[in-house]
């Protein structure tokens, strides 16, 4: 039995049999979720539909419940954290991070405006633009911050007046399930459906023909058999996908003065984040010098168990992906790379990668071509800024990348000519409700948040009346 249920139609619902959830501290299964069968996804829809009717049509209350979601989500931090950590493996002051990151974005939408747009006003006629929600949102989310992506649709979808059935990563569950009843409390019948269970679930989600919207996060591969099954039925898409982001590092940068941040924007949530720094481009002069800093950096790092207090980086989530960065290394060092730390797993029970500098690898290596998702990043020497941003652009993905300088107009420039979807100067993963977030070629379809993100939850409609 699980100890954590569904949410379909506003009541807590059990499935007919549960899948196991593996904490990855250990590599064992430390718990149950419910497997969603095809008639609860059915019902599940179908109250999403019913529930449409009403919650579109009245804004106020679409706000209030917004608002009153996110005090629940700051309350329960304390409840939701441990969950979190058990099942995705981060510390727990990061989990709980996690909820407050997520309830910052409830509030943010709750009282964002939804833009009504005057384009005519005169003797022949007064013409506005505004935006209608979509329907019914099928929302499918990963396993590395499922809390917070989750909010990241369930906000916009919301208040633009859509309702929404959502499924949480199988490898996460139970943090999803367990926010799901505390917000089941705010929102009305229907509004937020829940639902748990493994990839063939997801498949029945994107070719059901009820909801009129999917919202995807996880990998390229799967948004390109999301985007498959949406084509028949027309239906929209936003797909946030994967990166493989470089990070440029100017001539006159001291690396000692950004050693922590490139630290941070690589290797947080054991680089299991999908914009985190995945490759260092350094010029020839400073190459040592930044590998000695990170390398260093990266070798004092605590990485433990998440419940440990002291633990400074967890495990990496799942076997596959563990499986996945161990490959990645091999075949880099197997081509003459070299691992300045780390390079292996951390011996004993779990999914623990030790934090990893590569130097040696080049373009053509999968390390550096692909998205390793992981606590490893190899670091690349350059010449010139032209051939530096040729090579950081030479990449199926664009979602975004950073430039650092102790000129920031000079990193802006060079910033500027990136590919990708976010270009920062000086920093890395820096995030906001406001700021639109979504990536170029594999990357990803249409953006999530600010007022750009709220949009793709609607439909255009131009009123026209005609006067005289």
């Amino acid at each position: 039995m699980s100890d954590v249920s569904m949410i379909i139609g506003g009541e807590r619902r059990a499935a007919r049999s549960t899948f196991g959830v593996v904490n990855p501290a250990t590599g064992e299964v430390h718990a149950q979720a419910p497997d969603c069968t095809a008639e609860q996804l059915d019902e599940a829809f179908d109250a999403a539909a019913k529930a449409f009717v009403g919650w579109r049509a009245d804004e106020d209350a679409r706000r209030a419940a917004l608002a009153a979601a996110a005090d629940r989500l700051t309350a329960a931090a304390d409840r939701i954290g441990p969950v979190l950590t058990a099942e995705q493996g981060k510390p727990l002051k990061s989990a709980k991070r996690e909820a407050f990151g997520a309830s910052h974005w409830l509030k943010y939408f709750a009282q964002l405006e939804i833009p009504r747009e005057v384009i005519q006003d005169d003797a022949r006629a007064r013409v506005e633009v505004v935006r209608r929600p979509v329907g019914v949102v099928a929302a499918i989310t990963p396993w590395n911050f499922p809390i917070m992506l989750a909010t990241w649709k369930i906000a916009p979808a919301l208040l633009a007046g859509n309702t929404m059935v959502l499924k949480p990563s199988p490898f996460t569950p139970r943090s999803t399930l367990l926010m799901a009843e505390i917000l089941s409390e705010v929102f009305p019948s229907g509004v937020l459906n829940v639902v748990s269970g493994g990839d063939e679930l997801g498949r029945w989600m994107t070719s059901h023909p009820t909801p009129r919207k999917i919202s995807f996060t996880g990998s390229t591969a799967t948004g390109r058999h999301i985007a498959a099954a949406a084509a028949p039925d027309l239906k929209r898409l936003t797909l946030e996908l994967g990166g493989n982001d470089p990070a440029i590092l100017l001539d006159d940068v001291d690396p000692a003065a950004i050693v922590e941040k490139l630290f941070r924007g690589a290797f947080d949530n054991s680089g299991q984040v999908c914009s985190a720094i995945k490759r260092v481009y350094v010029p020839e002069a400073l190459h040592d010098q930044v590998v000695d800093a990170l390398a260093a950096r990266a070798a004092a790092a605590r990485v433990g168990d998440g419940m440990d207090p002291d633990t400074e980086l967890g495990p990496v989530q799942n076997r596959p992906q563990y499986e996945r960065v161990g490959e990645l290394v091999a075949d880099a060092l197997a081509g003459g790379a070299t691992a300045v730390t780390g390079g292996a797993p951390v011996g004993g029970p779990g999914y623990f990668f030790q934090p990893t500098v590569i130097t040696g690898a080049v373009e053509g290596t999968r390390l550096v071509d692909e998205e390793q998702f992981g606590p490893v990043l190899p670091i690349l020497p350059y010449r010139d800024v032209d051939e530096v941003v040729a090579r950081a652009n030479a990449t199926s993905f664009g979602l975004s990348g950073s430039v650092w300088s102790a000129d920031p107009e000079r990193a802006g420039a060079v910033a500027e000519r990136l590919e990708c979807g976010t270009a920062w100067v000086n920093a890395h993963v820096a995030l906001g409700p406001q700021q639109p977030f979504g990536g170029t070629k594999w990357s990803g379809l249409g953006v999530e948040n600010g007022p750009w993100g709220l949009a793709g939850y609607t439909d255009l409609q131009v009123q026209y009346r005609a006067r005289g």
